[in-house]
């Protein structure tokens, strides 16, 4: 008689969906990532129920790449995928050590091997992403020891491939350009996930569940105004998606705050406290066409100028 699998029932006994759901609430779109990461959820379910049934199973490569701009989310799913992997028990403590080209390499002789293997050391276990992965190979540069670290990384995500999952991110170019650089990193990465930017909407809504979750709203002016600073917004420099739109409402409630503070001696109502303004939004500086807080030494608050 055929053995059977409950997938269903492994699924439910895993966690798994927990985490897939808060994605879901957490994360506004993203849609192609999102059914990515299902994906590899499910083959790493049914490679588990092969494995139970005697079926041959080969252990899957879990290190990934994720490209896109800033603010896309990237971080944050590593962190879910490192949960996934944890509750699927490819992992064993499912947590995530973010690092920098600064964290890995050295800047003299000798002392590159010991930064990279103190990071792989934290990391065992979870997740080691690499941001601006990119960084650690310069051509042409003798002197610099990028390449050593790379070198290290190969080996140990090789040989620690039960114990250890690498994530590289990056703009999508400049890491294309990166694994073209060294074809064993292109050939130990088995997930490529590019990360889309957010549309208009998906960037409204962003903002609207982050003023929900500080227990502020728009006025219906200011719903429309700061539709208008998105437009505006995604056309100036350094622009980073839900970034910036963190940012945007951080300020929103400086100027909230700033205008109820100038008319303290009146009672203030709870909508009042609660309601962001289009004069909130419109006194941005980037209705003026510029990059708001680039210039520390400019206020936040008061009439643009």
């Amino acid at each position: 008689m055929d053995s059977s699998i409950d997938l269903e029932s492994s699924f439910i006994a895993s966690g798994v969906g927990e985490v897939l759901d808060h994605l879901d609430t957490e994360l506004i779109g993203l849609r192609p990532v999102k059914t990515r990461i299902r994906e590899i959820a499910a083959l790493l379910l049914v490679d588990q129920a092969r494995q139970s049934l005697d079926l041959v199973s080969r252990a899957p490569s879990l290190h990934m790449s994720f490209t896109g701009q800033p603010g896309t989310g990237k971080t944050t799913v590593a962190q879910k995928m490192s949960q996934i992997l944890h509750r699927l028990g490819y992992l064993r403590k499912g947590h995530v050590i973010t690092v920098t080209r600064d964290d890995l390499v050295g800047q003299y002789v000798g002392h590159t091997a010991p930064k990279t293997k103190e990071m792989i050391k934290r990391a065992q276990g979870g997740v080691l992403f690499i941001d601006e992965a990119y960084y650690l190979y310069k051509p042409g540069n003798e002197r610099d020891y990028g390449a050593e670290a790379i070198e290290i990384l190969l080996q140990e995500m090789e040989s620690q491939r039960n114990d250890l999952v690498v994530i590289f991110a990056g703009y999508k170019d400049r890491m294309t350009a990166f694994y073209q650089s060294n074809p064993g990193l292109s050939s130990r990465v088995a997930h490529h996930i590019d990360f889309p930017d957010y549309s208009q909407g998906e960037l409204m809504a962003i903002a609207q569940l982050l003023l929900e979750q500080q227990q502020y709203r728009f006025s219906d002016a200011a719903l429309e105004a700061f539709g208008s600073y998105i437009s505006r917004r995604r056309q100036l420099p350094f622009f980073a998606n839900a970034r910036s739109i963190r940012n945007a409402i951080d300020r929103l409630r400086l100027r909230h705050a700033n205008r109820l503070f100038s008319r303290r001696d009146q009672p203030l109502s709870r909508e009042a406290l609660i309601t962001i303004e289009a004069a909130d939004v419109y006194s941005s500086r980037v209705f003026q066409g510029e990059v708001e807080g680039a210039d520390p030494s400019r206020p936040l608050t008061g009439a643009a100028d």
